[in-house]
């Protein structure tokens, strides 16, 4: 595994542990992040009001199938699990693609799609 990829997985660990320093310190100052549908965060103190944000609670579960690099780009997908405050877990496939700026992250693009509840439930 690259310094890129390392990078990538330090900041899935990040979320998975709600470490703010640890996914701010993966990132550009001018950082952007789409949020396909959602919205768009730009600069690392707006990124950092989306780390934990108040309409969700804990940390995502987030599991990564598939790691791939192309260029200055590094895709990853999986499955996640959120908790939202008013409609309680739920899950999601998500797609995000890491475009860097020499060794940081400096654009984020991520997709997401909703994912019926586990059977196992």
């Amino acid at each position: 595994m690259n310094s890129r990829e390392q990078l990538v997985h330090q900041y899935m660990e990040g979320f998975r542990t709600s470490d703010h320093q640890a996914i701010l310190a993966c990132l550009t100052a001018d950082i952007v992040w789409h949020i396909h549908g959602v919205r768009t965060t730009r600069g690392k103190a707006e990124f950092d009001t989306e780390i934990e944000n108040p309409g969700f609670e804990g940390s995502p579960e987030l599991t990564v199938d598939r790691t791939i690099e192309a260029g200055d780009v590094i895709v990853i997908t999986g499955i996640g699990v959120g908790h939202h405050r008013e409609h309680g877990r739920f899950r999601f496939a998500y797609c995000d693609l890491f475009t860097f700026a020499g060794d940081l992250i400096a654009q984020i693009d991520s997709y997401l799609a909703p994912l019926p509840a586990d059977p196992e439930e």
